[in-house]
């Protein structure tokens, strides 16, 4: 019985590597253009596993195969795009990975099981702890240790964020730059600012006592 997972983010190949030492009928994809007819129906997958992906799935795929997907939100709210960034610029610190069938809807389809997700700290915090639920998500399915439902509640989707939107709004509290530069560190669309003719990006940052302190880079 194969598997397929498909991730592109070095978290993602990290999570990859992990399963891959211990499960020897999972095989990688990490672009769109590998994840085509011919090579599924010669894998023939039990699941394809999406915990790292930015492309929309051809619906041949999700009709014909276990499609499923690892959403950092706790469905049905935040559906769409940057759900991580979109929850944090808010000033939400807990929320749930959720693993669900996909299906032609957005984010819509079957919870196949939840778990907590802290999204306190930097971004490679968060990336350590997504790593650690979708592997223990992942071992549950190959176990057949999960019972599918639908979605409950009133449905929130927002958009996947543009890198013009990273622009920092320096008149706003110390709290949300902290939350708007911590969530968009590396491998995103960093946060800027523009002063003149040059452009102030930011790499990482603190929040300690009342000091932002940050690392950045004139460009």
């Amino acid at each position: 019985m194969n598997y397929i997972f498909c991730g592109y983010r070095k978290w993602a190949l990290e999570l990859y590597k992990i399963i891959s030492k211990k499960h020897k009928n999972f095989f990688l994809i990490t672009s769109k253009t590998q994840l085509n007819k011919q090579k599924l129906q010669k894998i023939n997958p039990k699941f394809i596993f999406f915990p790292d992906w930015s492309w929309k799935i051809p619906d041949y795929i999700y009709n014909n195969y276990d499609c499923v997907c690892f959403h950092e939100s706790d469905l049905p709210k935040f559906r769409g795009g940057s759900p991580l960034q979109n929850q944090i610029v808010r000033g939400i610190t807990k929320t749930k990975t959720t693993a669900f069938l996909m299906n032609e809807k957005i984010d819509g389809g079957d919870i196949i099981m939840k778990k907590p997700l802290s999204l306190e700290g930097n971004l490679q915090d968060i990336f350590e702890r997504m790593k650690k639920n979708d592997l223990e998500m992942i071992e549950n399915i190959l176990k057949d240790n999960f019972r599918t439902r639908k979605q409950k509640g009133i449905p929130t989707f927002y958009k996947r964020r543009k890198p013009e939107e990273s622009e920092l709004n320096l008149n706003k509290s110390k709290e949300y730059m902290y939350n708007f530069i911590r969530m968009l560190s590396d491998p995103y669309p960093n946060a800027f600012i523009k002063i003149g003719k040059h452009k102030i990006v930011f790499k990482s940052v603190a929040y300690e006592g009342k000091e932002l302190k940050i690392v950045g880079k004139i460009i």
